[in-house]
C-alpha cells in the first residue's frame, strides 16, 4: 500500500466553522508546522462527510435506490457487476486518507490528559472509517496501517479481527471521555466539533451506536471481549456533519453538490434515476407511502423510473436538478430549500441518522443483544425516518412528519412490513426491520442498506420478477443465484505497491465479506 497523503492543515489557522475558507483540503498534516488537534478535527470530520458521499453513491447503485437513466450509455460494470480494480477505487484511497488524520490526532494526543476528548473522538471516527473499509473489502491493512514511511507495505488483517478490535476501541473512547470530564483544564471542542458542537454525551451515544452496529452485523461471527454497552444509551437524534456548508465553490454539502446543483446552479449528475424497485415502496406496488414519496421524489407519483440495465433513449434522463429533489416543495421556492435526502447546499451531512439507530436497536433487542421493546423501537425508526426526510436544511419542518408517519402505519396495517404485530416469527420481524431500514436509508446512507441486504437478504429481491420485484440488473454477469455482486475489488494501487500482502484471487461474485451470505 502506498503511503497515503492526508488532508490539508497548513494554512488552516484562518479556517473557521463558518467557512471563511473553502472546505476542500488535501495536504499532509505531518508536514504542517502547527497541525494541532484543534485544527485537524474539523477538517477530518469534513473529509469524512465527503468520503461518505462516495459510499452513498456506491451503495445506491448496488442496492436498487437508483438505475441508469435514458439518453446515456457506457454504464459498463455499473450494470454488469463484473468489477475491475478501477471500480469504486476512490473508496479505498479516500478512506485511508481520512483515517490518517484521525490517527495523527490519536498519536499526538496520547498520554496528554487535556486532550482526552480529542483522542476519544478520533478513536470513534477511526472505528467508523475502518468499518466502512471492512464492509466493502473484508480484509484490509489495519494493525500495520497508518504508520507513514515506517511501514509502506502493511500486512492485511482479517475483517472479523478488525471488528473485534473496533468494539474495544469504542469502549476505550467512552472511558476517555468519562476520564476527561474530571480533568481540570480539559481542552473542549467548542466550535471545532462540526458534528455535535462539543456535546460529549452525544459522542458517547455515537460510540455505543457504532458498537451496536458491529454487534448486530457480526455477533454470530465474532466473539467480542465486552458485550455490554455504557449507560449513556444510543443515538436518538440525527448525527449531522456541518462545517458551515453554503452555496459556494467547494463549500456545498457534498451530496447536494453531487446530485442536486453546482454552486452556480447548473445541474449535477443526470445519468441516474430512481429504480422501479425502490419506487414500489412508495407508490402502492408494495407499500403505500405518499408522504415520503412526495418529500423525496420529483413529481411523485409520476416520477420517471427505470430498471437497472435497461438502456433506452426513450427513457427520461434526470430533469433539471434531480429526481431526488421534490417539485412539491421546489415549486415556488429557490432551489436549495427542500425535503428528502438532498435538502440543500447548506444542509448537514448524515453520519448516521436516528432512524438507523432505532432500527439497529430494534433488531438488537429482538436478538437479545440489548433489552428493549422491539415494536416500539421499530416504530420509532419509522417516525424518525419521516422526521429526517421531511426536514428542511435548517432542521425545520413545513410538513408534519408525525401525522404522516401515523397515517403510514394506518394505511399499511395489513402488511407485516409495517404492522409489527403481524410479524409473528423472528424471521418476519427481521424482514420488517431491515425493509423499513432500507426505506429509511434511501439516498441517505445507501451503503448501509447494501451491507444489510448482503447480510440478511432483505428486502426481498425476487430474481426473474418484474422491476418492482427485483433490483438486480438485467445484464448482470454474476454467477450467483441472486445475480448480484458480493463485493468490490482492491484497487490497482495495492497490486502495484503492496503486491506481497494484498489478498489474491478475489472475485466480485464469489468472495464474501465475513458477515455476508
Amino acid at each position: 500500500m502506498k503511503k497515503i497523503n492526508t488532508l490539508l492543515l497548513a494554512g488552516l489557522v484562518l479556517f473557521s466553522v463558518s467557512c471563511e475558507k473553502q472546505l476542500d483540503i488535501n495536504t499532509n498534516p505531518n508536514s504542517a508546522t502547527s497541525a494541532t488537534p484543534e485544527l485537524i478535527l474539523p477538517q477530518a470530520l469534513t473529509a469524512t462527510a465527503a468520503n461518505l458521499n462516495g459510499f452513498n453513491s456506491y451503495g445506491a447503485q448496488l442496492v436498487g435506490f437508483s438505475a441508469n437513466a435514458g439518453g446515456y450509455g457506457g454504464f459498463g460494470t455499473s450494470i454488469s457487476y463484473n468489477f475491475t480494480s478501477s471500480d469504486f477505487s476512490g473508496r479505498w484511497s479516500s478512506s485511508y486518507d481520512n483515517l490518517q488524520d484521525y490517527q495523527y490526532i490519536i498519536d499526538n494526543t496520547a498520554g496528554k490528559s487535556k486532550y482526552k476528548y480529542y483522542n476519544a473522538a478520533a478513536r470513534i471516527m477511526k472505528a467508523i472509517g475502518f468499518q466502512l473499509l471492512v464492509d466493502a473489502y473484508n480484509d484490509v491493512p489495519y494493525t500495520e496501517a497508518l504508520k507513514g514511511a515506517s511501514k509502506l507495505t502493511p500486512t492485511y488483517t482479517k475483517g472479523d479481527v478488525i471488528y473485534k478490535d473496533l468494539a474495544a476501541q469504542l469502549d476505550t473512547a467512552i472511558a476517555l471521555i468519562n476520564q476527561g470530564d474530571t480533568v481540570s483544564g480539559i481542552t473542549t471542542f467548542g466550535s471545532k466539533d462540526v458534528l455535535f458542537g462539543g456535546d460529549m454525551d452525544s459522542w458517547k451515544k455515537l460510540a455505543n451506536t457504532i458498537k451496536l452496529r458491529l454487534f448486530v452485523r457480526a455477533k454470530d461471527k465474532v466473539t467480542f471481549a465486552n458485550t455490554n454497552f455504557s449507560a449513556d444509551g444510543f443515538l436518538d437524534a440525527d448525527a449531522l456533519i456541518n462545517p458551515g456548508y453554503t452555496r459556494d465553490n467547494g463549500r456545498q454539502n457534498p451530496k447536494w453538490n453531487s446530485w442536486g446543483f453546482s454552486y452556480t446552479g447548473s445541474d449535477a449528475n443526470k445519468a441516474w434515476i430512481p429504480s422501479s424497485y425502490i419506487m414500489g415502496f412508495y407508490n402502492g406496488s408494495k407499500l403505500s407511502d405518499n408522504g415520503r414519496g412526495a418529500a423525496i421524489y420529483y413529481k411523485f407519483p409520476a416520477t420517471g423510473i427505470n430498471r437497472l440495465g435497461v438502456e433506452s433513449s426513450d427513457l427520461e434522463s434526470c430533469p433539471s436538478g434531480s429526481f431526488w429533489y421534490p417539485s412539491t416543495i421546489r415549486d415556488g421556492k429557490n432551489a436549495g430549500s427542500t425535503t428528502g435526502p438532498l435538502k440543500g447546499p447548506e444542509a448537514g451531512f448524515p453520519l448516521i441518522t436516528a432512524a438507523e439507530s432505532y432500527f439497529l436497536q430494534a433488531e438488537a433487542s429482538m436478538r437479545g443483544i440489548i433489552t428493549g421493546n422491539t415494536k416500539e423501537l421499530f416504530e420509532s425508526g419509522i417516525y424518525a425516518s419521516f422526521d429526517y426526510m421531511y426536514a428542511l436544511p435548517d432542521g425545520s419542518h413545513e410538513l408534519d412528519p408525525e401525522v404522516d408517519a401515523t397515517d403510514y402505519l394506518d394505511n399499511n396495517a395489513s402488511s407485516h412490513l409495517v404492522n409489527f404485530d403481524l410479524a409473528l416469527t423472528n424471521e418476519t420481524k427481521l424482514e420488517a426491520i431491515i425493509t423499513q431500514k432500507y426505506i429509511a436509508l434511501n439516498y441517505v446512507n445507501s451503503d448501509e442498506a447494501w451491507n444489510e441486504y448482503r447480510r440478511t437478504k432483505y428486502p426481498k429481491n425476487t430474481i426473474g420478477g418484474s422491476g418492482v420485484q427485483t433490483f438486480t440488473s438485467i445484464v448482470s454477469e454474476s454467477t450467483r443465484a441472486d445475480k448480484l455482486p458480493t463485493r468490490i475489488l482492491y484497487p490497482s494501487s495495492e497490486g502495484s505497491y503492496n503486491s506481497a500482502n494484498v489478498p489474491k484471487g478475489i472475485s466480485p461474485f464469489t468472495s464474501l465479506i465475513f458477515w455476508a451470505q
